[in-house]
């Protein structure tokens, strides 16, 4: 059993059916999980240097994980139509 790229250079049927399945989970963290920033502020004056760290997070944009969704059902469904 082989997972990768077979002797034509291609993708075989589970590795396409693998990779649709990853994108469905990213696609669905994306409307869930929220993503850290940090952004850093600051004034330097000679040699004294003022700064101020401020850090949020936010949720990716809805078309992100639609297309991820989106791929992800296209690429298991060209794995199940293979097999």
């Amino acid at each position: 059993m082989r997972f990768g790229l077979n002797r034509v250079g291609s993708l075989n049927m589970k590795s396409v059916g693998v990779i649709g399945v990853l994108l469905l989970v990213l696609g669905l963290l994306a409307f869930v999980v929220p993503v850290p920033h940090s952004e850093n502020h600051g004034v330097k004056i000679g040699d004294a240097k003022i700064g101020v760290q401020t850090e949020h997070s936010e949720k990716l944009p809805p078309a992100v994980g639609i297309v991820l969704l989106v791929g992800g059902i296209v690429a298991l469904a060209v794995g199940a139509g293979k097999t």
